[in-house]
């Protein structure tokens, strides 16, 4: 763990500290990106809630926002693949330490490398299958039957929050082999209100 200001990967060869900060930037940014999905769906479920709520007192307006539940759903979960890879790099992510806690240091590291490599298998998996998922809707020109959205829009945000996942356990992986930190407290909220 590294103390704030200071850069986790500055013990990195030169190479592969530049990757690891350029990861890391990029899940600054899919942080950023997961909160601005989860202003927008704050906003959308207002405005359905004022919408209604107007609806009772003049006629005129329309009962709801027909795309309010198909885009809240579009984008709670570009919210929650936007803001994994951030989490996974802040150490925000629930993990069962039981077994590392017990273990020397150089043994949590290999566990910690064969671990992230997992994770890299998984998420690789993942990745490529949203990848596939988003081209067929894409190419097949599938569209969404309550609004006519282009549905491989809403797969891609969905597909690149997770494709930023796995670059984050990339960068795991080889912070673990190095005997960097895998945490970055940076990213971390200063306090439970953040």
């Amino acid at each position: 763990m590294t103390a704030h200001g200071s850069n986790p990967n500055a013990a990195a060869p030169r190479p592969l500290r530049l990757f690891l900060d350029a990861i890391d930037m990029m899940g600054r940014l899919d942080g950023w990106m997961g909160a601005a999905c989860l202003a927008a769906l704050t906003c959308l479920m207002l405005g359905e809630v004022a919408v209604r709520a107007l609806s009772d007192i003049f006629p005129w307006v329309p009962a709801d926002i027909p795309i309010a539940w198909e885009y809240s759903s579009y984008l709670m979960a570009a919210a929650f693949t936007f803001g994994a890879a951030m989490t996974l790099r802040a150490g925000g992510h629930i993990r069962v330490t039981l077994v590392l806690a017990r273990l020397g240091p150089a043994a949590r590291r290999w566990l910690e490398t064969l671990l992230a490599a997992l994770g890299v298998g998984f998420t690789g998996f993942l990745a490529y299958a949203m990848i596939n998922f988003t081209w067929r809707s894409f190419v097949s020109d599938q569209t969404s039957i309550s609004s006519a959205t282009p549905l491989w829009i809403p797969q891609a945000l969905v597909t690149f929050g997770i494709c930023l996942l796995v670059l984050q356990f990339v960068a795991r992986f080889f912070q673990a082999a190095f005997g960097l930190p895998l945490e970055d407290l940076n990213m971390r909220a200063a306090s439970v209100a953040e």
